[in-house]
């Protein structure tokens, strides 16, 4: 399965707003609009939908630039598609989209990256 990431822009809305809702902190619609314009206004937050080459998008992930490391906020799958596999599969694209920073997650995401880190070695 070969897969993209598509950085997020306005086309993608309705899209993006339905991978997020799988999200208990973004079932409310004023929270996840807000979630929306700050990917969209603030540099340092990025969104990406992640595709399927030559299919449907599959989920979303949400990542905040630091100066030596890319931070993986959260991830959105399509629930056919939330396995590990696609995880690491997501966690090398955004490598390469970000050659000269360290993959890193949140507290909830750690363990996950950590285990892809494991399996990289």
């Amino acid at each position: 399965m070969t897969t993209i990431l598509v950085k997020y822009n306005d086309n993608y809305q309705k899209i993006a707003m339905g991978f997020m809702s799988y999200m208990t902190d973004l079932k409310d619609l004023d929270h996840l609009q807000m979630e929306l314009q700050l990917y969209t206004s603030d540099d340092q937050h990025q969104l990406f939908l992640y595709k399927q080459h030559g299919g449907d998008f599959i989920g979303i992930v949400a990542v905040e630039l630091q100066e030596q490391a890319v931070m993986i906020r959260y991830l959105s799958f399509n629930p056919a598609y939330r396995m590990d596999q696609t995880l690491f599969a997501v966690f090398d694209e955004l490598q390469e989209y970000y050659p000269n920073k360290k993959v890193m997650g949140t507290i909830s995401l750690a363990t996950i990256v950590e285990k892809w880190q494991q399996q990289k070695n």
